[in-house]
């Protein structure tokens, strides 16, 4: 599947450092019918970026801690950066193709987990300043799907326990743009999210 080859994920078992297996299904036969681009910026609690365009090594100067994981080879690879807090797990990926030989961040993971992701993980742990982590100036977890949909518009598809955004869209000299939001949710709470953006030519 194209995708998987774009974001380069693998979907072997692996630690908690590792980035989360990219749920193959989760785009699948699902339409790009949001009109409005997707997943331009985001933040962490007080520092800002841009998908495709912010290093992963700014985003490891800002937060003061972290360090640049890397697996696969080629167009299949990934960088990546863990952390942590309190029940946060946070991932920060470069795709290895489309991310080019400075990282710049293609997608980002957070999720809520049952326990302090401290005793499970060896992500580092991140300052509370650096929270939370919102997309587009809007999104983050602990919001309703109501209050996604005020603020994104109706889902490209939506079930019990998750909602996805989809976008295809062609920038100035014919490039072409693809992002997603991928939503899950527990009890009608956004528990985790994956917001991530490529361009092509």
């Amino acid at each position: 599947m194209l995708l998987l080859l774009l974001f380069g994920i693998p979907t072997r078992d692996c630690s908690a450092h590792s980035p989360p297996p990219f749920d193959e299904h989760a785009l699948e036969r699902v339409p790009p019918t949001v009109v409005k681009r997707l997943a331009i910026r985001f933040s962490l609690g007080t520092f800002a970026g841009r998908f495709e365009e912010t290093p992963l090594g700014a985003v490891r100067k800002a937060v003061g801690e972290g360090t640049i994981q890397h697996q696969g080879d080629a167009a299949g690879s990934v960088y990546w950066l863990c952390y942590r807090r309190a029940q946060h797990l946070i991932w920060v990926m470069s795709s290895g193709e489309m991310g080019g030989t400075d990282h710049r961040v293609t997608e980002i993971v957070e999720e809520l987990v049952g326990t302090d992701a401290g005793a499970s993980t060896d992500c580092a742990s991140i300052p509370e300043k650096f929270l939370p982590v919102v997309f587009d100036g809007k999104l983050h977890l602990g919001m309703s799907r109501q209050e996604i949909i005020t603020a994104l518009g109706p889902p490209s598809k939506s079930e019990a326990a998750q909602m996805v955004y989809s976008h295809a869209g062609k920038l100035a000299h014919g490039f072409d743009e693809t992002a997603w939001l991928i939503l899950g949710f527990r009890e009608d709470k956004l528990v985790s999210m994956r917001g991530g953006k490529t361009t092509t030519n």
